[in-house]
């Protein structure tokens, strides 16, 4: 098949914008990757799939679809694939991708789970574990959390026993010394991203 067959607008947008989004046309739709990746059964659309809905143009499902979220990254498929696409990367790109354009599915588990993540590690240049636990429980309501904290109550005082988890973190915690030069610089980095991802 021609590759022009396949030329159109989303297919170049993910080729400048996505990592190795230029790879996506070389996926021979064998379904290798599917069948190696542990969550395969669980995908709305598996990566070749994907892959073929960028071909066809499907921007919107492509980017609303919550198949790049479930990628675990155990690297299965870049490891079978027999072309060797880095479908991995591809994934995660389409991902930062989706969230970029304000088109990741709400109420998405990872896709939430990251954000309280970045949040909480750019607040103070390290992440909070305590704050991090409370925000994950409490996220849908103060009953939710505490039937959440009691059915981790366990894992917390493992946490606390081994140094992890510390409750005068709710105080504060700890955090970098030049706050401001580390936000200067997550500042600095996103603009070069930006650029290199063709967002800016």
């Amino acid at each position: 098949m021609s590759e022009m067959k396949y030329h159109n607008n989303f297919l170049k947008e993910v080729e400048e914008r996505v990592e190795e989004g230029h790879m996506v046309k070389m996926c021979m739709q064998c379904g290798v990757c599917s069948g190696s990746c542990p969550f395969g059964p669980h995908w709305a659309h598996p990566p070749q799939e994907l892959f073929m809905m960028i071909r066809a143009g499907k921007r919107e499902e492509v980017l609303s679809s919550d198949s790049m979220w479930m990628c675990t990254s155990c690297y299965q498929c870049i490891v079978r694939c027999p072309r060797k696409l880095p479908i991995t990367h591809i994934m995660h790109g389409l991902a930062y991708l989706a969230k970029r354009e304000g088109l990741a599915p709400k109420g998405q588990p990872t896709a939430e789970f990251g954000q309280m993540f970045w949040d909480n590690l750019t607040k103070d240049g390290r992440v909070n574990e305590l704050k991090l636990s409370l925000s994950l429980y409490f996220k849908d309501g103060f009953g939710q959390g505490v039937k959440n904290a009691m059915a981790m109550q366990s894992v917390g005082m493992g946490l606390m026993k081994a140094g992890r988890l510390n409750p005068m973190e709710i105080l504060g915690g700890h955090k970098i010394k030049d706050k401001s030069g580390f936000h200067a610089m997550l500042k600095k980095a996103r603009e070069i991203e930006d650029a290199r991802r063709k967002l800016a």
